[in-house]
């Protein structure tokens, strides 16, 4: 259902850094690029992560709520992704762990304030 989710930045090259080193983590490159957006993913006929400067030449800023939550096949696909993401600066949100019955999951922030997890259901 979803074709790309796009995240905003103050700071392409460096949103870009630490996408580019935590999306290979899961075997994905970058799929579409210009000097203002960037996607990753397995290709344009696959759901893509993307980061954009705001074409409105404001400031980037974090949506109260909005999270993007990236599925992966294990516990410790989650604990691996959550733990790359920190080493690459991202901030804490709530550590890779159950979440309840069937759901596991880890919680950042990039380096844009941006909220994200890793989870695996069942």
């Amino acid at each position: 259902m979803i074709g790309y989710v796009t995240l905003g930045t103050n700071d392409i090259g460096r949103a870009c850094a630490f996408y580019d080193e935590l999306m290979a983590t899961l075997g994905f490159g970058r799929v579409l690029e210009d000097e203002s957006f960037v996607a990753w993913g397995e290709s344009l006929a696959e759901p893509c992560i993307s980061v954009i400067k705001p074409a409105d030449g404001n400031a980037a800023t974090v949506g109260n709520g909005v999270m993007v939550a990236l599925r992966m096949e294990s516990s410790e696909a989650v604990d691996a992704f959550y733990a790359k993401a920190l080493e690459l600066g991202a901030t804490d949100e709530g550590p890779a762990g159950p979440r309840g019955e069937g759901f596991y999951a880890g919680y950042f922030r990039d380096l844009d304030g941006n909220k994200l997890n890793a989870f695996v259901m069942g």
